[in-house]
């Protein structure tokens, strides 16, 4: 049989009572909000840069339509990155934008092909007949991939945390 002093020793070095304790206080909830939280703005930071390269392609195409300038270009490189085209305007200078093309899927380096380019600013250029349509499949894809992922992750964590 164990002595009174023993139990009592016993029960005040039991770190169980602490952790209950901690539990209780909030510990774990306050860890938990703060998972969801980010994870939710991690979502929305992604969601907002989504958009904004949806907004930049319709300001370029705009700019492009509102300025409409049509150019027979040659493709010089096809990279990841970019795609690069030499093109002249009317005035006779050759231009080849520094960001590459807009809009270049298919395009291989030698081939010639139409564009249409913004006759104030001739660095914004795309493929003639392609506008920022195309952006919003991959992109949209994309968001939708990532709430795919963050929404049942905040689930789970809720639920388990």
């Amino acid at each position: 049989m164990e002595s009174p002093l023993r139990c009592g020793a016993h029960t005040a070095l039991d770190s169980s009572g602490v952790v209950d304790d901690a539990v209780r206080t909030g510990v774990r909830p306050k860890v938990k909000l703060l998972v969801v939280r980010a994870l939710l703005v991690l979502g929305s930071v992604v969601t907002l840069i989504g958009v904004i390269l949806l907004a930049a392609c319709w300001r370029d195409d705009l700019m492009i339509q509102e300025r409409l300038g049509k150019a027979t270009a040659e493709v010089v490189s096809v990279s990841f990155q970019r795609t690069v085209v030499r093109f002249a305007t009317p005035d006779g200078a050759v231009h080849s934008p520094s960001q590459g093309l807009l809009y270049p899927d298919g395009l291989e380096p030698g081939q010639l092909v139409r564009i249409e380019y913004d006759t104030a600013d001739p660095e914004v250029a795309r493929v003639a007949g392609r506008t920022a349509v195309l952006a919003l499949l991959p992109v949209g894809t994309f968001l939708l991939a990532v709430w795919a992922v963050l929404l049942p992750l905040v689930w789970w964590v809720r639920r388990r945390l």
